[in-house]
């Protein structure tokens, strides 16, 4: 795992809204059924769709908190919103993101997926 994200998740745990966020029976299994590889094109679609606009009508409001294991993710990881993406991430809101952007928010979700999964399957 990439340093910077293995960091940004230490300092996320800490957080007592943050570290609430798990993935439950339904969320395990879900990942089983469809891989990671899905999952992680699950994200991309999402991410693109939902954040990387400049302008979000319902910021703050687009990501459920249930639903799919990506959406939990989005939540511990704190990029379910542009006012999270800024405060955690320091990636400013008002300026589509660039597919720089949207990689590395996905590698977060996804480690920190790959690391709940694991976890939860022992």
């Amino acid at each position: 795992m990439d340093k910077k994200i293995q960091y940004k998740l230490e300092r996320l745990s800490y957080s007592k809204f943050r570290s609430r966020f798990h993935l439950k029976e339904k969320d395990i299994h879900y990942i089983q059924e469809k891989g990671l590889d899905v999952i992680e094109k699950h994200a991309y679609d999402f991410i693109r769709q939902r954040l990387s606009p400049a302008n979000i009508p319902n910021d703050g409001k687009q990501t459920p908190m249930r639903g799919h294991p990506v959406f939990i993710a989005q939540h511990a990881t704190a990029t379910c919103c542009r006012g999270c993406l800024y405060k955690w991430h320091q990636i400013p809101p008002g300026k589509e993101l660039t597919p720089l952007q949207q990689d590395y928010i996905v590698k977060v979700i996804m480690s920190w997926l790959k690391r709940e999964y694991q976890c939860e399957k022992r």
